[in-house]
């Protein structure tokens, strides 16, 4: 495919607004721009300016089509026309993104919807570069509505883990705090509640208390299958560690309300939730655990240092 000539969109100004902007307003047109929108993403170099002046260069497709560029504005008219005309419904760039995984990260509900009607789209295929299917990019981003389209499919993998992090959409939705997709997610009954990923060890609930997403955690609590007890791979920290760690009041205050939470857990450092609390100075994590009777306020961290740091 032709790339893009830089010279013009040095030389004409109006060329980069028109590149940057044309589908907002090719989305509320008429037929007759929707026609002249359709002649411009049949040409490639213009096409390629669009998505040279759209794309980040280091994360930029040789092959960026039309119909890649109609899923990223979310031109639901356009797409439809150009699948009419013999445009290719699942076509891949060279980071094997489709126009589904493309409208889906941009939450472009209307593509999606119109995408999956389509037999010969893959409602699961991961990308090249991050290996992430439309679900997992839908969820990361928080686009509530675009998840519950995908989940309505019955082939659909909702446990499906990403090449970089192997997180999973709910993995992701906890981390990001998105409380809408965690429950839509949550409401499935063929979801891993416990996945951990493979970068951390992390599962959707210790992504949760460390970020403190306090809406999320309470989500996840609810269920009777969620570890409260699950230790990361990398420092061996509980959900309660990493909230008292960094400083998430309303979220240890969730998980001390738990009678199954282990309190005093150690990590592989030797550091309990409540040493993790005082040596960051949270004092009122600290007031917590010491409010306690089953909190051990005594315990001795590895280097020999006590909770109340002598």
């Amino acid at each position: 495919m032709r790339r893009c000539d830089n010279s013009l969109l040095r030389d004409n100004p109006f060329l980069d607004y028109a590149a940057r902007h044309w589908g907002d307003h090719t989305r509320v047109q008429e037929e007759t721009v929707i026609f002249l929108a359709l002649d411009f993403l049949q040409d490639s170099s213009k096409a390629a300016c669009a998505g040279d002046v759209l794309v980040p260069s280091w994360d930029r497709p040789a092959n960026y089509t039309g119909m890649h560029l109609s899923s990223f504005f979310g031109l639901s008219k356009i797409i439809d026309y150009q699948l009419k005309y013999g445009a290719m419904a699942d076509l891949k760039d060279r980071y094997g993104r489709s126009p589904l995984s493309i409208s889906a990260e941009n939450g472009h509900e209307a593509v999606v919807k119109l995408l999956l009607t389509r037999d010969d789209v893959d409602a699961n295929s991961k990308d090249l570069q991050y290996g992430q299917t439309p679900l997992l990019w839908a969820a990361r981003k928080g686009h509530d509505a675009v998840v519950k389209l995908l989940l309505a499919r019955d082939d659909i993998d909702v446990n499906s883990k990403d090449r970089r992090y192997g997180q999973t959409p709910l993995s992701w939705a906890a981390e990001k705090g998105h409380e809408a997709v965690v429950k839509l997610l949550l409401a499935r009954d063929d979801i891993d509640v416990n996945s951990k990923d493979r970068s951390h060890g992390k599962t959707p609930l210790s992504w949760a208390t460390e970020k403190g997403h306090e809406a999320v955690v309470k989500l996840l609590l609810a269920r009777d299958d969620v570890d409260v007890n699950s230790k990361d791979q990398w420092y061996g920290q509980t959900p309660l560690s990493w909230a008292a760690e960094k400083g998430h009041e309303a979220v240890v205050k969730l998980l001390l309300a738990r009678d199954d939470v282990d309190k005093d857990s150690k990590d592989s450092c030797g550091q309990t939730p409540l040493s993790w609390a005082a040596e960051n100075g949270h004092e009122a994590v600290v007031k917590l655990f010491l409010a306690r009777d089953d909190v051990d306020a005594d315990s001795e961290v590895s280097n020999g240092r006590s909770e109340d740091g002598n």
